[in-house]
């Protein structure tokens, strides 16, 4: 039988609403709630028996339960995983002629806590919650008969899983070489899902690199936080005068090169191993100007604690990023840190233009490519802001 948690009076105001999570200061804490082991399946139910969903339970976090399904008959095994994968599938193929996107956006396409991200016959997970994890035999079950992959790689590196108590790791299921090459926007790009960031590359930014590469044509481009050369790349592949990747990962940097390579780009494309806000005020300083400026860096605010520093982060590096636009030269800038909402990162970037005494105008303001969809009651799990620039 199913165990019940329930709701403590007036807390399912948000449930009814359609918000996929509930808090620990929001149930019942019964000794048999307290009881139960981390990532079990659980009835959410009202102070009046009212049933609101099946929910991943686990005592040790803040959000205490994740809404999987609102049907109470539900059984969630691999049938059911396997039909919201299809219905991922599905959403997918109307979006994407070849095989390289994020499959599975967590609570968006109702399964909290599960990233898949699909690397033509490579398939790549993130089991981010106790509730995804104790079901992941059933998960994977249902990725081998909806896709059939070659080969399957877990990420369970994420910071996300150590707040649910999990330890981290990285495992590869079948053929233990972790290199791969995808195509993005007609560019090839060699990757590493074993060390690469997140699950090895970021299908997120497709858009908007391809929206920045059609402003690069005989420019002179700089691509910071370059990581593997997502954007410079593209941009180098659209008729870039020259493209300079920068970033501190002599990993990342490495692979920028080998995707250079493949793509026959090598010669317009340099790196540079640098600490990305040292750098910058450097080549300012020495005069260094270029045509299309690309400044996408890792999350500044991870948790509340960064709030301030990360915001003074993001004015500082719209201050430096602007400094090395040439007049009418472009900037493009973004924020994948979930806590800084779109509006508080445009006005932050309006700061660090001020502060760097330049003016210009908004060309475009963007966020993440519709294989990362938001759940409409979770608006947070939009995490990626992105503004392009002119400035004068």
């Amino acid at each position: 039988m199913t165990p019940i948690i329930k709701l403590l009076p007036g807390r399912q105001k948000r449930l009814k609403t359609g918000h996929p999570w509930i808090y620990s200061n929001e149930i019942v804490k019964s000794p048999e709630a307290r009881d139960l082991p981390p990532g079990g399946v659980v009835s959410i139910k009202g102070d009046d028996g009212v049933f609101h969903g099946l929910a991943h339970f686990n005592p040790h976090s803040l959000v205490c339960a994740r809404i999987v399904s609102r049907q109470e008959d539900d059984t969630l095994d691999a049938a059911f995983f396997e039909a919201r994968l299809n219905a991922a599938l599905e959403l997918r193929s109307r979006f994407f002629t070849a095989p390289y996107y994020r499959l599975v956006h967590a609570e968006a396409d109702g399964l909290p806590g599960l990233i898949i991200d699909r690397y033509g016959d490579t398939i790549v997970l993130q089991f981010n919650t106790a509730g995804m994890d104790r079901l992941r035999n059933d998960v994977l079950a249902a990725v081998e008969t909806v896709l059939g992959p070659k080969r399957i790689v877990i990420r369970n590196d994420s910071p996300a899983r150590e707040r649910e108590g999990m330890t981290l790791g990285v495992e590869i299921l079948r053929d233990n070489d972790g290199l791969c090459e995808i195509e993005e926007n007609g560019v090839r790009f060699a990757i590493d899902l074993q060390q690469g960031q997140k699950t090895g590359w970021f299908f997120d930014q497709r858009e908007n690199r391809r929206f920045v590469a059609a402003l690069s044509r005989d420019c002179r481009v700089i691509d910071l936080y370059s990581h593997s050369g997502g954007f410079g790349l593209q941009a180098a592949v659209g008729g870039a005068a020259s493209v300079a990747m920068m970033d501190r990962s002599s990993l990342a940097l490495d692979l920028a090169m080998q995707s250079a390579a493949l793509n026959n780009v090598s010669e317009k494309c340099s790196t540079l191993k640098a600490e990305v806000f040292e750098e910058m005020a450097r080549q300012a300083k020495s005069g260094e100007a270029y045509d299309v400026v690309v400044a996408d860096p890792p999350a500044f605010v991870k948790s509340k604690k960064d709030q301030h520093a990360g915001e003074r982060g993001y004015r500082k590096l719209a201050r430096l990023a602007a400094a090395l636009v040439a007049p009418g030269g472009v900037m493009f800038i973004a924020s994948c840190s979930h806590s800084v909402a779109p509006e508080a990162f445009a006005k932050l970037v309006a700061a660090g233009l001020r502060d760097a005494r330049r003016t210009g105008r908004i060309l475009r303001m963007s966020g993440a490519d519709v294989d990362h969809p938001v759940h409409p009651n979770l608006p947070e799990s939009g995490y990626l802001k992105a503004l392009t620039l002119q400035l004068d």
